[in-house]
């Protein structure tokens, strides 16, 4: 799955720059992270694994869009949200 907005990459994290803040997997984006994307690949996938993509406020329709066309996309949490589930054993994809 490849598109110049989309990678199919584990997303940044964060900004090689700063190692700061979250950022956004939008190619080219540097902004912080508000909202993570779970999805998966179900020809590549278990149903359970959920691979991650972060988004800002200008990105996360289209990251969205893009998988979703595809059937991929499983869950759309902010990212406190996502950290909070992730620190109580366990991701809100799960919930």
């Amino acid at each position: 799955m490849n598109s110049p907005d989309a990678p199919d990459v584990p997303p940044r994290t964060t900004d090689p720059a700063t190692d700061a803040a979250p950022v956004c997997s939008a190619k080219a984006c540097r902004t912080p992270a508000v909202w993570v994307l779970a999805w998966n690949n179900p020809k590549l996938h278990t149903p359970e694994r959920r691979k991650t993509w972060l988004a800002c406020e200008e990105h996360r329709e289209h990251l969205s869009s893009f998988l979703g066309v595809r059937g991929f996309l499983k869950d759309v949490v902010t990212l406190a949200e996502w950290e909070r589930g992730s620190a109580a054993g366990g991701s809100a994809a799960d919930r």
